[in-house]
């Protein structure tokens, strides 16, 4: 298929900068530019805030039946179009083809979701102190919402913004990634094509400080959610703050994998290493730490190094590949630096931990075994093939190392004790514990972090509250 050069869209008009200029978008399997983005200008950012302003206006007014019409009609047409949408994925992501259907049938199906829940945003009557009175707390929309969104699931990141904004009445402008812009602006025509009104969503791309350093402190603008790395989410929190604005930051982790000696260890092998090496381990949630009880090791390294050997690296879009190239050639960087980092401090590679070939990002899936806990591997998320795997002595170890870091999205266990499963649900810290099972971040369960790891939520009906205004009204007759 041909690759489209990306444009903006701007009042439900696609368009390009008005200065004209873009940005090459570079397939990570060969290197080659296969396109070219929109770069937005302030301009631009001037348009899209005033399209954004006049939608909300449209949108906030629009019946709650009416939004979940229009945002079921935009899932059926992102279905349609799936094929062809995962080709542009995986041409500028990477991720094998397999992995870019699952991820828009799963952003497909949260789109029905909000649409539906979007119809329950009830207020409440409260009983009042006197007969002539009448209390009522109502839930508004919050307004127009900034969205900044990561490469590593391009279409997923928006979906969750963007369907909790439109669900609740609001409008949205997305920043996309610019490595990664054409899936999600197919996934926002799907959008325009079922109906939504124009300035409801705009899609812009830029130089990322450029346009969240002016679109967040913006008046028109109301909220901010940002999806990506902590160091970054703590300065746009910053400036958010300093112009009261609400925020969801959904920001970097580094999950445990704490393995007790009772556990199923085929099947935690069988789970933990196809999340483990799922997008090339470029996922938020991505098993990293694995902390393994000493009677369970000797299997459980047996059989993860031997999964991790049996995997298939190449491009996306050949068959039979499990892991494409990573996204750019910082990450190949990253892994050759972390590799080298635990070899200096006396760690074995068990598998991999080398680049592969000389054109694209390639990088052997690795398993890293005793590394110490200064290591970069241990305290810096790998964002890559990269599991690194330490023997513990007990539950109580594991939990203390799992809670070690200043991280706290995701973390996972395996055990057949309920006692176990017990502790580890009230003593691991994280947003998200998954135990005996892979993720499964369905659009009904809360996803979010804590501590360094973020705030808010992007699952669940919690996710609604985000982007709502709560407003007591209290009347008495005269």
């Amino acid at each position: 298929m041909t690759y489209p050069n990306v444009q903006l869209l701007i009042n439900n008009e696609w368009r390009a900068a008005r200065s004209g200029a873009t940005l090459p978008v570079v397939n990570p399997a060969d290197g080659s530019v296969v396109g070219t983005v929109a770069k937005a200008g302030v301009a631009d950012l001037d348009d899209a805030l005033d399209a954004a302003a006049k939608g909300f206006a449209i949108w906030k007014n629009t019946p709650a039946i009416e939004r979940s019409k229009v945002m079921r009609a935009a899932a059926a047409l992102l279905r349609e179009r799936a094929d062809a949408i995962a080709t542009m994925l995986t041409l500028e992501q990477g991720k094998p083809l397999g992995e870019a259907k699952v991820e828009i049938g799963m952003s497909a199906d949260i789109i029905e979701w909000f649409a539906e829940e979007g119809r329950r945003v009830y207020g409440r009557i409260v009983s009042p102190r006197a007969m002539n009175q009448q209390q009522m707390v109502l839930k508004e929309p919050v307004g127009v919402v900034a969205a900044f969104t990561p490469w590593n699931f391009p279409i997923n990141q928006v979906v969750r913004k963007l369907c909790g904004a439109l669900a609740t009445g609001c409008s949205m402008i997305v920043k996309a990634a610019e490595e990664t812009p054409a899936s999600p602006a197919e996934l926002i025509r799907a959008f325009v094509d079922a109906g939504l009104p124009a300035g409801v969503v705009g899609l812009v791309y830029g130089d990322p400080a450029e346009v969240s350093n002016y679109l967040i402190p913006h008046p028109t603008i109301r909220k901010i959610t940002f999806t990506g790395s902590t160091p970054v989410g703590k300065m746009l929190a910053s400036l958010a703050g300093k112009h009261m604005k609400r925020l969801t930051m959904e920001l970097g982790g580094h999950a445990p994998v704490i393995v007790a000696g009772d556990a199923n260890i085929p099947n935690a092998i069988k789970i933990i290493a196809g999340a483990k090496f799922r997008n090339a381990g470029q996922v938020c949630i991505s098993p990293t730490r694995f902390l393994v009880e000493e009677s369970a090791r000797e299997e459980f390294v047996a059989g993860l190094v031997a999964y991790t050997q049996s995997l298939k690296v190449g491009s996306g879009l050949e068959k039979g590949i499990n892991i494409g190239p990573l996204a750019n050639p910082r990450r190949v960087t990253a892994m050759e630096e972390i590799t080298a980092d635990a070899i200096k401090r006396g760690a074995t590679i068990a598998t991999g931990g080398e680049r592969i070939g000389t054109t694209g990002n390639f990088f052997a899936p690795t398993v890293i075994l005793d590394a110490p806990l200064d290591s970069s591997v241990f305290n810096n998320e790998p964002f890559g093939p990269m599991a690194a795997v330490r023997t513990v002595k007990n539950l109580d170890e594991a939990i203390a190392e799992a809670n070690r870091l200043p991280f706290g999205l995701s973390a996972y266990a395996f055990t057949s004790s309920i006692k176990n499963a017990h502790q580890l649900s009230s003593q691991v810290q994280t947003g998200m514990l998954w135990i005996n099972q892979a993720a499964a971040p369905w659009a009904e369960l809360p996803f979010g972090g804590i501590k360094d790891s973020g705030y808010g939520s992007e699952g669940g009906p919690e996710a609604l509250e985000a982007y709502l205004n709560t407003k007591t009204v209290a009347m008495t007759s005269v």
